[in-house]
């Protein structure tokens, strides 16, 4: 018997994750989809100082998990992700950038180009 996800949400986007790579012929939905369908306690947690690190000047970044609020973010960058803690929120939205959702981002960037995924 295998476990399934019970989180409405979660198994809607994806199936949208899914969908979205077939439609585009686009491999990046598909390995985030492979990344949310393992056990939540496997979901990236990403503190805001990797995403200082690893990102530039207002790049599109995705995290296949959460987005916790450790660390400083010295530019505008655009954070996709399953969910933010407040202060990662705050601490985004203050350095000018952008906080959105997966499926948002999915909406507005469906082949996904200049997308780079953070775990």
């Amino acid at each position: 018997m295998t476990k399934t996800k019970t989180n409405p949400r979660l198994t809607k986007l994806i199936e949208m994750l899914k969908t979205k790579s077939r439609e585009e012929n686009v491999s990046i939905w598909r390995s985030v989809a492979e990344k949310l369908e393992r056990p939540a306690r496997h979901y990236a947690e990403v503190n805001i100082s990797k995403i200082n690190r690893h990102t530039s000047k207002n790049e599109t970044v995705l995290v296949p998990g959460k987005v916790l609020g450790t660390g400083a973010l010295k530019h505008p960058v655009t954070v996709a992700a399953l969910s933010f803690s407040p202060s990662a929120n705050d601490k985004i939205t203050s350095a000018k950038g952008k906080c959105t959702l997966i499926e948002k981002l999915i909406e507005e960037n469906p082949s996904g180009k200049g997308v780079r995924i953070i775990q």
